[in-house]
């Protein structure tokens, strides 16, 4: 089976790490669409396909901040996981928070993973390079959704 290119959903508001997160991927020669929203409706709208969004094809990863406007990070995974076509979503946080109550409520909502934006800036070229070998290692949900990736 051809492998399909995985979409990246990025929700985060802050435009300095918007761009930090497209260099690291293009360094890492990583050309995956993307699709950037700034808060938790917006990423919710993208998904479903909703206020003129086209819904995110699958299979798609969502990176995720968690200090985010109008709806934030753990708001939106709980949204997330109660929708029964977008619960099964792959979603890797990517915050400045180091609290162990914010790491302890994201992972009671499945995240694949945490990581903590200082610490990607250091190694800006692993976050990439391991998302990159974690969607070829893993098989994603695809859903009812044809994946229209390039």
């Amino acid at each position: 089976m051809p492998e399909q290119p995985v979409h990246i959903l990025l929700v985060e508001d802050d435009i300095v790490d918007v761009e930090a997160v497209k260099r690291a991927f293009a360094a890492s020669k990583i050309d995956n669409r993307m699709t950037v929203v700034g808060n938790g409706y917006e990423a919710l709208e993208a998904l479903r396909g909703e206020h003129g969004h086209v819904p995110l094809p699958r299979p798609y990863i969502v990176l995720l901040d968690l200090n985010l406007p109008l709806m934030n990070g753990i708001e939106f995974l709980q949204q997330l996981r109660q929708d029964q076509e977008l619960k099964s979503s792959v979603v890797f946080v990517v915050t400045t928070s180091d609290s162990h109550a914010d790491m302890a409520a994201a992972y009671s909502f499945q995240v694949a993973g945490y990581f903590l934006k200082s610490s990607v800036e250091r190694v800006s070229f692993n976050l990439p390079q391991m998302m990159k070998h974690y969607w070829r290692m893993v098989e994603l949900p695809a859903g009812r959704r044809p994946s229209r990736m390039s």
